[in-house]
């Protein structure tokens, strides 16, 4: 099976990476990308993808562009819904982000850029090298590594959660469903939308304690309706800033 361009779906990655002055990787001091190449490294990460997407389903998305490598991110052996995808260069990265937040099929998929070494990471996963995370350095090694926290376990909790990746039709019962169980303050659940009043697929949630929003964090990458929604830990006036947003 062929994409746009010709390169072959889901395999061959190594010669790709060897054919590819923006993959390539040398080892010796002349070796560097030829001229024109040198505007970054041409790969973006996608999010909210269907849990049955196929690469097919990327060249799908971005028909019109040549697209080098699609990399699938699985988890415990599941697909995330993430992927990355590596495009021929720097103007097919940029045509690309004009398609963040398009459908496919009935979920908008968010595009947006990452660095080289976020993909190299994911590829060496891919590998069996190392669990994946999203890391902006080579992965830690040692007997340690099955202990280590999450980043999101790792950052300072206040009583306010955000949400990304939720159904644009979402409301606030809904919202307060999901977190059943848990301690939410009803009256401080904020649906952001867009000056025209769209909703942006995010909400913030204030709990009764920091605490309480950290054990909420057990709903990270729980679903509602067909999305599947993503926690982070925010600030009140991150959730202020977004509201005055979307009233201007």
């Amino acid at each position: 099976m062929f994409g746009s361009g010709g390169y072959e779906v889901g395999s061959k990655r190594q010669r790709m990476m060897q054919s590819n002055p923006y993959l390539a990787v040398g080892t010796g001091p002349t070796s560097f990308p030829p001229f024109g190449y040198a505007c970054g490294f041409p790969v973006v990460r996608l999010r909210g993808l269907p849990f049955n997407c196929a690469d097919i389903d990327i060249f799908k998305f971005f028909s019109g562009l040549d697209i080098v490598d699609v990399l699938l991110v699985s988890k415990n052996g599941k697909f995330s819904g993430e992927a990355f995808v590596v495009f021929a260069g720097p103007m097919q990265v940029e045509i690309s982000l004009q398609r963040d937040r398009h459908n496919m099929g009935r979920r908008y998929v968010e595009v947006f850029r990452c660095s080289k070494q976020d993909y190299y990471n994911a590829v060496a996963a891919e590998e069996g090298a190392y669990e994946y995370e999203v890391r902006a350095s080579p992965p830690p090694t040692g007997p340690s590594r099955a202990k280590r926290f999450s980043e999101k376990e790792k950052l300072e909790y206040t009583e306010v959660l955000k949400m990304r990746g939720l159904p644009y039709s979402v409301n606030k019962p809904q919202i307060i469903e999901f977190f059943s169980g848990y301690k939410v303050i009803e009256g401080r659940v904020q649906v952001v939308c867009r000056p025209d009043g769209k909703a942006t697929g995010e909400a913030f949630v204030e709990f009764e304690t920091g605490d309480e929003a950290r054990r909420a964090m057990a709903k990270d990458k729980m679903s509602i309706g067909s999305r599947y929604v993503e926690l982070f830990p925010t600030t009140r006036e991150e959730a202020r800033r977004a509201e005055a947003r979307s009233r201007q």
